[in-house]
């Protein structure tokens, strides 16, 4: 007897759960546009250095004006971005010209950029100058949003347990609202990332808080269904912030129009029913069941409104009330040896997924491909990458499948390298191929992590893990900046990662058709040895511990994979 046979009785997955799960998940429509943002409020016009002011050009068109002003950059077929001509050098002009351009004095752009509008009417960038040497401020909005996304995940987690997910919940929504549009506002570069920063935190109390009170009002034999069906929310998202941005094309409009639905969500937020489960663990008992009887009310059952006492509440919930008690911290996961081993792996595959997926996803413009298509091929690569996952995690076993993820995603981010910028075709399908792996790997990890961990310590294993794919999420933005050094390093360095969690990931023990673990005891009798023997499966579905690897935003993964393993354990652990 558990919590599930409570939601059972009060009516299952009935009209209340329906209501519930898609006025959560619709906001996931546009986390996606937070966490993929950058990509376009930032985005880089074509641009080179301004001509100086009050220079008559007679009839010159205006090719013939920025040959004689701007010089060619090393590749000889573009405009130089960041130099131009110290005196204009109008015998370049001539047909039979021979002048030797190297010889030719050239300065930096003192009189700043003129760009391109034809891609974006305005972005952070072309406000604020963010070229030439200031580009690395670019990526460093990026850095500092994700910075904020891993702060909000360790202060709201532990305001959510203290306080309720329904309350935090609440509160992110009006103040990634209020945030967000005040963003739209800043006067200054340093001002927009102090709004992106506290932004990020608001989007982690969003995913946080939204999938631990979803799941927790869930039946375990709908999970499958609706875990898969809300997990699309996610990927719908990052083709809504193509469309809007390709529309709106200012970044300014755009932060407004992506930030303004959550006043919204925050609206009807009031609605939602705190998880009663963590009322009773909180020693809140009658405001628990005062949401179970409105749930049975809602749901059609208004016979179990007499029939559900208090008495029959904490007989239901005795185990999770008794387990609640137990604490680990996060020494535990490395205090034995097949912790120590199972941790140590797991840090570096989340990490690197993470890095190499963000590396991917946050930049578009490199492909020479239109940022808007690249951004809805993107987004629709992961409903294959959903169904490879599945396939390879049922069949191949969670190992393999996690190995050959990694390394395929590094051969294809390696072979990109050599593949001239010029066939655009070849590229951006070597792209789409990569993040589709990245996804499946994530796919994989989400899965794989709350397998290994046993249930006592699942909770704190899942949180330290995705903490170190929020720290990749971080450093992904800022390696692109070595581009400057040498163009093909920072697909190098996202490889690089991607192979060396790859061989990281074949040290870990199998776990398919391997009962979960419950103690740590557990673990380090089935896997201190080379070769655990395979026993019957039980405990988690394959669908149960699936989700998306956009969200963006990595904040909520570990939490999906924690709440669905540990709602079927029957456990009473909280939310991370």
């Amino acid at each position: 007897m558990g919590f599930a046979d409570l939601l059972e009785e009060v009516g299952g997955f009935g009209r209340y759960q329906w209501l519930h799960v898609t006025l959560i998940s619709l906001p996931g429509l546009m986390m996606a546009s937070q966490n993929l943002l950058n990509n376009f409020v930032s985005g880089i016009p074509a641009h080179h250095c301004s001509l100086r002011a009050n220079q008559s050009f007679y009839n010159l068109s205006h090719h013939q004006v920025l040959k004689a002003f701007i010089p060619l950059d090393s590749s000889g077929n573009r405009l130089d971005r960041c130099r131009r001509y110290v005196e204009p050098q109008w015998q370049l002009l001539a047909t039979n010209n021979s002048a030797n351009i190297s010889q030719l004095h050239t300065e930096g752009c003192v009189d700043g950029w003129t760009f391109d509008r034809s891609e974006f009417l305005a972005t952070t960038v072309s406000e604020w100058d963010l070229v030439c040497s200031l580009r690395p401020l670019k990526q460093m909005i990026q850095t500092i949003y994700m910075g904020g996304v891993l702060t909000g995940a360790i202060i709201y987690g532990g305001l959510s347990d203290r306080f309720g997910r329904r309350s935090v919940l609440i509160w992110s929504y009006l103040q990634l609202g209020v945030l967000g549009c005040s963003s739209a506002l800043s006067p200054t570069y340093s001002a927009y990332c102090i709004f992106r920063f506290l932004s990020g935190m608001a989007v982690s109390g969003v995913i946080l808080n939204g999938v631990s009170l979803k799941v927790e009002w869930i039946p375990t034999k709908a999970r499958t269904l609706v875990g898969t069906l809300t997990s699309f929310f996610f990927t719908f998202g990052q083709m809504i912030l193509a469309g809007l941005a390709y529309w709106l094309r200012d970044w300014r409009k755009l932060q407004v129009v992506v930030c303004a639905p959550q006043f919204l969500f925050f609206a009807y937020s009031w609605w939602y029913s705190e998880s009663a489960r963590w009322l009773v663990l909180n020693r809140r008992s009658e405001d628990a069941l005062k949401s179970l009887h409105r749930v049975a009310r809602i749901n059609g059952k208004p016979e179990m409104i007499n029939k559900l006492t208090l008495e029959v509440l904490n007989s239901h919930m005795n185990k999770e009330i008794e387990s609640s008690r137990s604490s680990f911290t996060a020494y535990d996961l490395l205090k034995t040896r097949g912790m120590r081993r199972i941790s140590i792996c797991l840090i570096v595959v989340w990490f690197s997924t993470s890095f190499a997926y963000y590396g991917l996803a946050m930049d578009l413009q490199k492909f020479g491909v239109s940022i808007y298509l690249m951004q809805i091929i993107f987004g629709a690569v992961d409903f294959p990458a959903k169904l490879l996952a599945l396939g390879m995690l049922t069949y191949l076993g969670r190992r393999v499948s996690q190995a050959t993820c990694l390394f395929l995603s590094a051969f294809i981010i390696f072979a990109n390298i050599f593949v001239p910028t010029d066939m655009q075709t070849i590229r951006t399908t070597l792209a789409c191929l990569g993040k589709g792996f990245t996804s499946a790997s994530f796919t994989t990890v989400y899965l794989y992590t709350g397998e290994l961990y046993p249930t006592v310590i699942r909770q704190t294993g899942m949180g330290f893990v995705s903490t170190m794919a929020r720290v990749g999420s971080m450093a992904a933005p800022a390696v692109l900046i070595l581009d400057e050094v040498l163009p093909a390093l920072p697909s190098i360095v996202y490889g690089g990662a991607a192979v060396l969690a790859g061989c990281f990931a074949c040290f870990l023990p199998e776990t398919l058709n391997v009962p979960l673990p419950d103690t740590i005891e557990d673990v380090e009798e089935k896997w201190s040895a080379t070769s655990p023997a395979p026993r019957q499966k039980e405990g988690v579905s394959l669908q149960e511990g699936m989700v998306s690897a956009n969200d963006i935003g990595m904040v909520s993964q570990g939490d999906i994979a924690l709440k669905e393993l540990k709602e079927t354990e029957g456990t009473g652990l909280n939310a991370l």
